[in-house]
């Protein structure tokens, strides 16, 4: 059978003739003047491709909505909410490169009774608050969170006083609303100041924004309600009932979408905003990256929207389950004094350390962080810091658990940031010492492929377009870390004068600049690999 196959297969122009291996198998080689012609293709210099390594955008582009990191504005940005963060930016870079309309959701929670306390709080310790609200500066979230708090359980005046100012919210009370809303957008600062260092764009929309829509909720829940049993009065709170989920004692596992104290919760605000994200904004394709602690409740969600019959059938919803961050001891991760870590200062941390790392002369006499300003070297160091915590997490499969270490982030050899920095800042070097500038690479000069190394690193180059493809299908940075890592080591097999070829000093000149050539197409890969997961990259390091 398999020499039969062999007989009629047509494939001359791109494989080797394949032969049989056995009985079942056929192997199949690609020919080395098949990958030079596809790299030949890769627009270079000026081509708006260029940066896109000849990439076209996808034909079916979709509508898609990532609702991601979303925190509490209460309290500052923790170790917590770097996983949602980074992990939904990288898809949502991923997407957007393919071609796709991406909306980057930040849910954030700002409508609970927690903020009656709060804006109580702040009347009281800031009373001019009342006559000029856009003037609030609150240096430290946390601690004053913990502070409110306090308040509110020794003082029964106080805890009065707190819920009187949730029932004035939630009525719209123009003075509280001002408060309030000055407070959401000093807690909003703190957050984006985050944000605009790991460089994530997203579109805040707080509770609050579905305020009204979650009315509509109940109105549509309570129309079906007679009708459905799937939708009934339990114990005094209206519940949707999803099919195959049940209590430990088997009985049927309730959705409380409407207290009975007629308060809401974060399942009546879930499916406002799927009625928003699908009405609305549109989306063909919905993805909630959040912990896999709400594996459960997004099933639920899921399930009960498509029995309801609000989204159609060709609407997809994912949830992007992750594992936690440990500490190295492979505990929650907690501060000395027992709180949560800040992620604030998590990233100084990463960034200072960096900077010691990349001071330290390497041991194989490569030009160290000292032959830089101080200016160029802090920024590497910020570069390279914030790149490692990235990394790090994106490298890892997305339902494990990790520990936060950064002396293994920060290592220079395996797959880290710093080693992948530091292998394109390598290719970089080697354009400056051959004198060329790879942009200005002649296009029509003919990509030659005879070494192992050189058709090994061909194969790698042309594998980037399928990575992505699963990327953006099974939702999987760490393929694309993968990837990268591969790539960076079969170019240092290339450049290794031992068992890849001479580039620098290569003869004749069309090898030469064959080679070159290979090198700015590993360089801007990377680059843009690098870029999909949300990392900068640095010219000298």
């Amino acid at each position: 059978m398999a020499s039969a196959i062999i007989e009629r297969v047509e494939i001359d122009d791109f494989c080797e003739p394949p032969q049989v291996a056995g009985p079942g198998f056929i192997n199949f080689r690609l020919k080395p003047s098949f990958l030079a012609r596809c790299l030949e293709a890769v627009p270079g210099g000026d081509d708006p491709l260029a940066a896109r390594v000849g990439i076209e955008p996808t034909r079916d582009a979709q509508t898609i909505v990532i609702d991601l990191s979303s925190p509490n504005l209460a309290k500052e940005m923790h170790v917590g909410h770097l996983r949602s963060t980074v992990i939904g930016d990288c898809i949502a870079r991923v997407l957007e490169f393919e071609g796709h309309t991406v909306h980057r959701e930040n849910h954030v929670g700002d409508w609970g009774t927690q903020f009656g306390m709060l804006v109580a709080y702040l009347r009281s310790v800031q009373p001019e608050v009342a006559d000029k609200p856009d003037d609030i500066v609150i240096a430290d979230l946390e601690s004053f969170y913990v502070q409110a708090k306090a308040r509110f359980d020794a003082d029964d005046d106080f805890g009065r006083e707190s819920r009187d100012t949730v029932v004035a919210l939630q009525r719209g009370d123009p003075s509280t609303r001002r408060i309030w809303k000055a407070f959401c957008e000093e807690s909003l600062r703190h957050c984006h100041a985050i944000y605009d260092r790991l460089g994530v764009r997203l579109i805040d929309r707080g509770e609050s924004f579905y305020a009204d829509l979650m009315e509509e909720v109940i109105r549509r829940l309570e129309a079906v309600k007679k009708a459905d049993g799937f939708v009934r009065d339990s114990e005094g709170a209206l519940c949707v009932f999803p099919e195959g989920f049940t209590t430990r004692d088997g009985l049927p596992l309730p959705m409380i979408v409407r207290k009975s104290d007629g308060g809401f919760n974060y399942a009546t605000s879930d499916l406002a905003t799927i009625l928003h994200r699908v009405d609305t904004l549109k989306a063909d394709r919905i993805i909630y990256v959040v912990g896999l602690a709400q594996k459960q409740h997004f099933a639920m969600l899921f399930s009960a929207v498509r029995r309801l019959g609000w989204v159609d059938q060709k609407v997809s919803f994912e949830h992007l389950g992750f594992g936690n961050v440990l500490a190295a001891d492979g505990r929650p991760f907690k501060t000395r004094e027992g709180g949560t870590a800040k992620l604030g200062k998590l990233l100084d941390e990463a960034v200072k350390r960096a900077r010691a790392v990349t001071q330290d002369q390497p041991a194989d006499g490569r030009p160290s962080i000292r032959t830089l300003s101080p200016d160029q070297a802090d920024a590497v160091a910020e570069a390279v810091g914030l790149a490692a915590v990235k990394y790090f997490d994106l490298a890892h499969a997305l339902q494990s658990d990790y520990k936060f270490d950064l002396n293994t982030m920060l290592a220079m050899e395996g797959n880290t940031a710093p080693y992948m920095l530091y292998a394109y800042a390598r290719i970089r070097s080697i354009g400056r010492k051959a004198g060329v500038d790879f942009a200005a690479l002649p296009s029509d000069q003919a990509i030659i492929l005879e070494h192992a190394s050189e058709i090994s690193l061909a194969k790698k180059l042309l594998q980037l377009t399928e990575t992505l493809d699963v990327v953006s299908r099974e939702l999987r940075p760490n393929v694309l870390t993968d990837y990268l890592y591969e790539l960076a080591r079969a170019f240092s097999r290339f450049y290794d004068k031992k068992i890849g070829v001479r580039v620098v000093d290569a003869t004749p000149e069309n090898v030469r600049t064959s080679r070159l050539r290979l090198c700015d197409l590993t360089a801007r890969t990377l680059k843009l690999g690098l870029h999909l997961l949300g990392i900068n990259t640095v010219e000298q390091m």
